[in-house]
């Protein structure tokens, strides 16, 4: 197993840290994105140790980066995935400019430093000691880096469409695990749904047909909402929150349009069609005219905690780091709800966030748990492509 040591003699410590501070220094705020910048600049450090490296363009200024370590071909291709945006800075509460990468002691500070610039290039850090300390590989180590995972995941669908992962077989997720695995992400169905009534002047509301209490019959509906599914042993229960509520022009006009949006989260085994089709039951049963959309659609993944990759990870997590890891789930979603439905490929989440960081002010990824990474993502890859 590579020590942390060891991978010191053939990466120097410094320059990983060059590395990660422009990475977070190149500004990837999604929207808009604008990742071809750093995607350019990972692929420079991706020849640079010895990786054949394609970066392909998206849309404007918006791109991903893949680099891959050539193995002998004699195992299907191992996935290291992480995606290069963030989100917004926020206006408020940072002790350090959030574009600086400003190292503190232990700590590099920074937008994406936990979320995720760190997991990624942790990643990359890796393949580069593989190369540098002439490991073979009986099949390829390919690392991704995909545009636009915060909003839309347009990357990760990108990727799936360059047939990169068709030689793959199992894919590694970066996000922020503070360096244990998670095996299971929740699904996110996110609905606006509007009613629709009739203008009326507000002295003479029986004149009118108000949405906004249509609106409130449906809410009372939905908060009596019966997911038809059991608990699931890492995730819990399904959830339902009303976001946003929206309706009316004036405080004297019966209002005939109300919006709202409602963030549900589904656990692996539920179909989300079946979800849609109960509300619009609900809907004709309580006799309101409403429309119904998706605005974001991410089914629930998860591998089995007794999958041969999990205990792969688990062994050469704690043989690397020399403790014991949590095995978890997490409500939040990854890349991964776009990569594994399709290929049915196994996944664990691993990389040296915390995700209580991410999308916080005064973000942070601590070098210690960075170096862990690196040395897991070494050790794991051998394991995989002995």
């Amino acid at each position: 197993m590579f020590s942390h040591i060891l991978a010191s003699e053939y990466m120097d410590q410094g320059k990983i840290f060059d590395v990660l501070v422009k990475s977070i220094q190149i500004n990837t705020v999604n929207p808009p994105g604008n990742e071809e910048p750093l995607a350019l600049y990972l692929a420079e450090q991706m020849r640079r140790i010895g990786l054949e490296v394609m970066v392909e363009s998206l849309e404007k200024n918006r791109a991903n980066v893949v680099g891959v370590l050539k193995g002998r071909g004699d195992k299907p291709a191992l996935l290291y995935n992480g995606h290069l945006d963030t989100v917004p800075t926020g206006g408020v509460g940072w002790e350090y400019d959030p574009l600086s990468g400003q190292i503190v002691g232990d700590r590099v500070y920074g937008r994406g430093a936990a979320d995720m610039k760190s997991g990624l290039v942790a990643m990359i850090m890796a393949a580069g000691i593989l190369k540098a300390a002439g490991v073979e590989l009986a099949g390829d180590l390919i690392v991704a880096g995909t545009a636009g995972e915060e909003v839309d995941s347009v990357g990760a669908k990108r990727l799936l469409q360059s047939g990169v992962l068709n030689k793959v077989g199992a894919v590694i997720i970066g996000e922020p695990s503070n360096n244990n695995i998670y095996v299971a992400e929740k699904g996110a169905l996110w609905l606006k749904i509007t009613t629709y009534g009739k203008t009326a002047h507000g002295s003479m509301p029986e004149e009118g047909k108000n949405a906004i209490l249509m609106m409130n019959t449906l809410i009372n509906e939905l908060q009596r909402y019966n997911f038809r599914f059991m608990e699931h042993p890492l995730l819990g229960k399904p959830s339902l929150n009303i976001g946003t509520i929206s309706g009316g022009i004036k405080t004297n006009v019966v209002p005939d349009k109300c919006v709202l949006t409602v963030d549900i989260r589904t656990v692996p085994g539920m179909a989300h069609q079946e979800i849609l089709r109960d509300i619009q039951d609900i809907l004709e049963e309580q006799g309101l005219e409403a429309e119904v959309e998706i605005i974001n659609d991410r089914p629930s993944v998860d591998t089995p905690m007794n999958h041969e990759l999990v205990k792969m990870g688990e062994k050469v997590a704690s043989q690397t780091l020399g403790r014991e890891v949590a095995i978890e789930g997490v409500s939040y979603y990854t890349d991964a709800a776009v990569l594994i439905p399709p290929t049915k490929l196994p996944f664990f989440i691993f990389g040296p966030g915390e995700a209580r960081l991410a999308h916080q002010p005064n973000e942070y990824i601590e070098i210690s748990k960075l170096l862990e990474a690196i040395s897991f993502y070494c050790n794991f890859a051998i394991e995989y492509l002995r």
